[in-house]
């Protein structure tokens, strides 16, 4: 039997902390007011875009959709949109394509990881096996290219310059630094083609399609992927969190995977004996565990590399790349669009506190 998945809930305030006080004056709570109302919308046109004939494509395609999920590239499409027309029928179509583009990689990204959960449920290939999964993916690409086809050549363009960053930043990271590359900013570089680009091009998109500014487009282009990079930065300082209650995964995930991230890479630049063998013995660990053993034997290492220096390093690069997200923001009017976006960028890097 299918596990059946809870259904997603709908409230941008409880998502991404853009509370009532945040929009405290009437114009900022007009504009909460609209957003709401077209992520409603996006929910609408994204359970039906998602039925398909086939009965067995049809359930595997709505199973990582009603997980649930944030709906983070719609929220940002919807409210960039008030800088033009607003939450039209074809900003809703865009936001709901690239959605659909976000939930065909977590298919795939799951495979690849060997991840046997996503979103508090067993991941789609943990019930249907790799080959189903990875075609499931391959299907919501599909479906998103179809409706971006419905708006012409620039949206098609958009979508597929997306879609060649995502699998580049697959690609890099499966194969890894090459010799010569820093490691540091080969790993920015994956996180900013990963994730970054398609948040950006859900922010660049609410403008597009709305009819907003030509010159609000590449700040926004900018505040996305910065803002991507911020989040998967503080998402592995969350990895190592020693709450595995609030995480839902157990503290060191992906390390324990051998999947290095930036408090592993920042804790090989220092040059201290204690941060030598700390490396060392996290490397022993992770391959001991590729043979087999334990993964619990890393859980003393990985408690020291929470509390080491360069997990506080990589904190304070998150906020450095969302302090450079709000700067993208300098050319927009003042306004509750600029408030909530800003609030947005904030909101990103306190998740660890």
């Amino acid at each position: 039997m299918t596990p059946s998945p809870s259904a997603p809930g709908s409230h941008l305030a409880s998502r991404l902390g853009l509370t009532e006080r945040v929009f405290a004056g009437p114009r900022a709570r007009k504009l909460l007011s609209r957003v709401e109302d077209g992520l409603e919308a996006v929910e609408a046109a994204l359970a039906d875009e998602l039925r398909v004939s086939d009965a067995l494509a049809y359930t595997t395609s709505r199973y990582l959709y009603e997980a649930g999920g944030k709906r983070i590239r719609p929220m940002l499409t919807l409210l960039t949109s008030q800088l033009g027309d607003g939450a039209t029928v074809r900003v809703v179509e865009g936001a709901v394509a690239l959605e659909m583009t976000h939930l065909g990689s977590l298919y795939h990204d799951d495979v690849m990881d060997g991840a046997d959960v996503r979103r508090g449920v067993p991941s789609a290939h943990a019930v249907w096996g790799n080959n189903v999964a990875i075609l499931t993916g391959d299907l919501l690409f599909s479906r998103a290219s179809q409706i971006m086809a419905r708006h012409g050549e620039r949206a098609i363009q958009l979508q597929a310059d997306t879609f060649e960053r995502l699998v580049l930043g697959q690609m890099h990271e499966t194969v890894g630094a090459q010799a010569g590359d820093d490691p540091v900013a080969f790993y920015l570089q994956v996180l900013a083609d990963k994730t970054g680009s398609l948040i950006a091009a859900a922010a660049q998109t609410g403008v597009v399609f709305s009819g907003g500014p030509a010159e609000f487009e590449e700040p926004m282009r900018v505040f996305g992927e910065k803002i991507g990079v911020a989040f998967q930065l503080l998402d592995d300082v969350i990895d190592l969190s020693a709450d595995a209650d609030e995480t839902g995964k157990v503290p060191g995930t992906d390390l324990r995977a051998g999947v290095p991230t930036m408090p592993y890479l920042l804790l090989g630049e220092r040059e201290d004996s204690a941060s030598i063998a700390l490396r060392t013995r996290i490397d022993e660990g992770v391959a001991r565990i590729a043979d087999g053993a334990d993964p619990a034997i890393l859980d003393d290492d990985l408690a020291q590399l929470r509390e080491h220096d360069a997990t506080a390093a990589t904190l304070r690069l998150a906020h450095e790349w969302s302090d450079h997200a709000v700067a993208a923001l300098t050319p927009l009017p003042s306004g509750p669009v600029r408030e909530a976006l800003t609030r947005f960028a904030e909101v990103v890097v306190d998740r660890s506190s």
